[in-house]
């Protein structure tokens, strides 16, 4: 297959931040920007995602088709609806349909009760029954998708690009059951945004299992299904991240490093995390010359990001963020019947830094002066998903070799970065804005009741994120494993230098000492005594000629989707 003859593809995800509130993860980003990416080069991409409930009306897509399939033991009727692409994502169509260009990128929204979930893309789920419910809903998604391109219900496409576990089993039904035997002609690709999320059920004995959903197909599957359906950990599971890496042609990693990382076993006592248990079947594609790394991209406007060079110079812009964050906590509890300790504690620590701000002013008012950029006040930023695999290092203990009075009453690693930062930099904070994890929240919440310079915001708010990346003067992103990472890039766009763990992504968008600074380890605790110390001595360049060089490589610094997606037509859509 030539580059010239790759017309269409299909994208079949989960998450699409194109629609408004299909957002989770990195993966609705590349979702998003790759269409668009992909179009300048001549290809259409399309893309077959969940309606979830809400997003058909929203955008008052046309019902295009009914499609008859049989699960779990019954006849299902999901409905297809079909709308242009949005330019923006809070954007509502009002364009007639027969006015629809078929030259045009569609989004193909699958409509069951099974895929709404009280508006949201995932379940909660539970630790007993891991994925039972997205297991249930994204098998039934994968066989009507599977349907519809065997039925010819969708345009003709010349690849097929399925992205993480959640579409998986298009990729089983294509290689597995002969009634789907068609879409073996079509090219099959497979992103891996998250190696760690694979979506495990049982094969037999419960309502979310292989056999109650395809129960037709258990005792038809081909031959292959033995080596590729099945956990090589739990013989009595299913694995379908596993499907989607030994059933289809090409398999996808979002960055070189990480596409290496996954070839090797995962050591957690060492911090490494590499194939997850999949590795042996990486290797094997990969010595096939099927395994291709090509790092996500990032949309760059450089009228409206610029980087902010002043930073926190100015006193007015630091009490704006402040003001931000304390209604962003207070927007939150708009949705809560109580006060919670987590915004509690935050709402404090504001107006802590608020009462700084304040005598700081006064001071300065005396002496008739004002803040110099020698006085910059120093911002530590994070924003992320409060997941293990970003916050693992932060909280393990500290002990390091070499103890210092700096971190005399340090118990964990996050407590020796604030430690060091008040010696450094009485003034600074650090702002980390993130939901997630219980568990973590509340080893956070602690930390920010013993250090007055941690402001721990439980939540989300984006246009919160978007000034911590303007006005930070340092990203910290201390991932145990990051397969291509999208904050780094961010904060790099908006101008601020980043402090990161050298591993997938962050690898291959930072060079340590020329746009950011990395840190490594070869074990947890090495990894946590790395950072503290790296931290400590990024904190001693700060306003140096070195560091005003470093912060401007970073805002020099560019991933473009255009060249993300020539990469994609050469390395994953053209056919060797």
């Amino acid at each position: 297959m030539t580059p010239a003859s790759v017309k269409r593809v299909l994208l079949v995800a989960a998450e699409n931040d194109a629609l408004h509130g299909a957002k989770v993860g990195g993966m609705a980003d590349v979702i998003r920007d790759l269409p668009p990416a992909l179009v300048q080069c001549g290809v259409i991409a399309d893309v077959a995602m969940p309606n979830y409930g809400f997003l058909a009306p929203h955008y008052h897509a046309a019902h295009m088709a009914d499609v008859e399939v049989d699960f779990a033991g019954q006849r299902h009727t999901v409905a297809v609806y079909r709308l242009p692409r949005p330019q923006h994502k809070d954007a509502i169509l009002n364009v007639a349909e027969d006015q629809w260009d078929d030259a045009v990128a569609q989004i193909y929204l699958f409509d069951h009760p099974l895929f709404n979930h009280q508006g949201q893309v995932y379940c909660s789920g539970s630790a007993d029954r891991p994925f039972a419910e997205d297991a249930t809903k994204f098998a039934l998604f994968s066989l009507s998708v599977a349907t519809c391109l065997v039925n010819k219900l969708l345009p003709q496409f010349e690849v097929l690009h399925l992205h993480d576990w959640h579409s998986a089993m298009v990729a089983m039904l294509r290689g597995c059951v002969d009634d789907f035997s068609a879409l073996r002609a079509l090219p099959c690709v497979f992103t891996i945004h998250n190696l760690a999320l694979q979506g495990i059920r049982p094969f037999i004995g419960d309502d979310s299992s292989f056999a109650h959903w395809f129960p037709q197909y258990v005792g038809k599957l081909n031959l292959i299904a033995d080596t590729s359906i099945f956990d090589p950990r739990y013989s009595n599971c299913v694995n379908p991240m596993r499907m989607g890496i030994v059933l289809s042609d090409k398999v996808h990693l979002v960055s070189p490093s990480y596409a290496q990382e996954v070839l090797m076993p995962s050591d957690y006592h060492k911090g490494f995390f590499g194939g997850e248990g999949l590795e042996a079947d990486l290797v094997v594609k990969s010595l096939q010359g099927n395994v291709v790394g090509i790092i996500n991209g990032c949309v760059y406007d450089d009228v409206s990001h610029k980087s902010n060079q002043a930073q926190l110079t100015q006193q007015s812009e630091y009490w704006a963020l402040l003001l931000q964050a304390e209604n962003a906590v207070i927007k939150w509890q708009t949705k809560t019947s109580q006060l919670s300790v987590l915004d509690s504690i935050a709402l404090t620590r504001i107006n802590q830094s608020k009462q700084t701000i304040l005598a700081d002013y006064h001071h300065l008012t005396a002496l008739k002066s004002s803040v110099s950029d020698d006085e910059q006040r120093f911002l530590l930023t994070s924003v992320g998903r409060l997941t293990e695999q970003k916050v693992l290092i932060l909280l393990q203990p500290f002990n390091p070799t070499h103890a210092t009075k700096i971190h005399a009453s340090a118990k964990t690693v996050l407590e020796a970065i604030l430690e060091s930062l008040k010696k450094h930099q009485p003034n600074g904070v650090f702002m980390l804005l993130g939901s997630g994890d219980v568990n973590i929240a509340n080893a956070l919440q602690a930390t920010a009741a013993r250090y007055d310079n941690f402001v721990f915001l439980h939540g989300y708010d984006e246009a919160l994120s978007e000034q911590l990346y303007r006005l930070g003067s340092l990203f910290l992103m201390p991932s145990s494993f990051e397969p291509c990472g999208i904050s780094q890039m961010l904060a790099m766009r908006a101008g601020q230098p980043c402090l990161v763990h050298g591993v997938g992504g962050l690898n291959d968008t930072i060079e340590d000492n020329v746009s950011g600074w990395v840190f490594n380890g070869a074990t947890l605790a090495t990894q946590g005594e790395a950072l503290v110390e790296r931290f400590t001595q990024v904190l001693e360049l700060f306003g140096s000629d070195t560091w005003k060089q470093v912060k401007q490589n970073a805002a020099k610094q560019r991933f473009t989707w255009d060249e993300v997606a020539k990469q994609y037509i050469e390395k994953l859509y053209v056919s060797n």
